[in-house]
């Protein structure tokens, strides 16, 4: 039984690795520098594939694992990784975190990665890198160390920084566009899951939120929201919408 359900669940969220709502967050601090995080929340997927399964399952203990584990993403890699990763991948697999929540009970399954940028020269370089990072069959190994039965090791199709966007940041602005055809080859590629969310009416929302110390002086996008005091934007769409209209999501921020 134990088997049946680590394969079921291992199917799931490979099917739906997709279908997942992701928020990404830039906290930028006075002295330049700034912690990133990727939230990636697929727990309304999760939901729909639990809502189906056979009562059997639901009584097994695997069902009714709960776990919320944070792992320094260097430490957690095995010996021979870290011996091809170069000084700069180096540094922003030491200043990354993994967190993984999960408590089927509850439709929980979440995933988070964070990092912190000294200056605005690491975070570019870590935003046009982390997508690589992400995708590396490794990350399935970091998942299954925090004992999720293996079931997570198809994380590694939740790409942090999507490869698609390519970034420009400087120490008063930050601008990101997207490359379509690197985007139409993801849809591509995901076609069948986006299918079958859209299906599900699983909407996918996608948001990203930049706070700074001190108010913006420029933002371009039109359809990015501004805080009362200056100091926060707030850009988000759904999948949907972002296959329609590519551009959406681009971004440029004077602060």
């Amino acid at each position: 039984m134990k088997k049946r359900f680590t394969i079921l669940l291992f199917s799931v969220i490979l099917a739906f690795s997709s279908c997942v709502d992701i928020e990404e967050v830039y906290n930028f601090q006075e002295d330049g520098s700034c912690n990133v995080v990727y939230d990636f929340d697929m727990s309304r997927a999760i939901s729909v594939f639990i809502n189906l399964m056979p009562d059997s399952l639901r009584a097994t203990p695997q069902f009714a694992l709960v776990k919320d584990t944070t792992l320094n993403f260097f430490n957690a890699l095995p010996d021979t990784t870290r011996r091809r990763l170069n000084a700069n991948e180096t540094a922003m697999a030491i200043n990354s975190d993994l967190n993984v929540k999960m408590n089927l009970n509850k439709g929980t399954v979440k995933m988070s990665i964070s990092h912190l940028a000294k200056d605005a020269d690491e975070l570019q370089y870590y935003l046009n890198h982390i997508s690589n990072m992400s995708l590396d069959p490794q990350l399935g190994q970091v998942a299954s160390k925090s004992g999720l039965s293996g079931g997570l090791s198809a994380q590694p199709t939740l790409a942090a920084g999507r490869d698609y966007y390519s970034y420009k940041v400087t120490s008063s602005k930050f601008m990101r566009v997207i490359d379509k055809v690197k985007f139409n080859a993801f849809l591509k590629k995901t076609q069948s899951a986006l299918s079958a969310a859209k299906a599900m009416l699983i909407d996918m929302p996608y948001k990203v939120v930049l706070n700074f110390a001190k108010p913006v002086k420029k933002v371009d996008n039109p359809n990015a929201t501004l805080s009362a005091d200056g100091k926060q934007v707030t850009l988000s769409a759904t999948m949907d919408e972002v296959i329609q209209n590519p551009e959406l999501m681009n971004l440029s921020v004077e602060f």
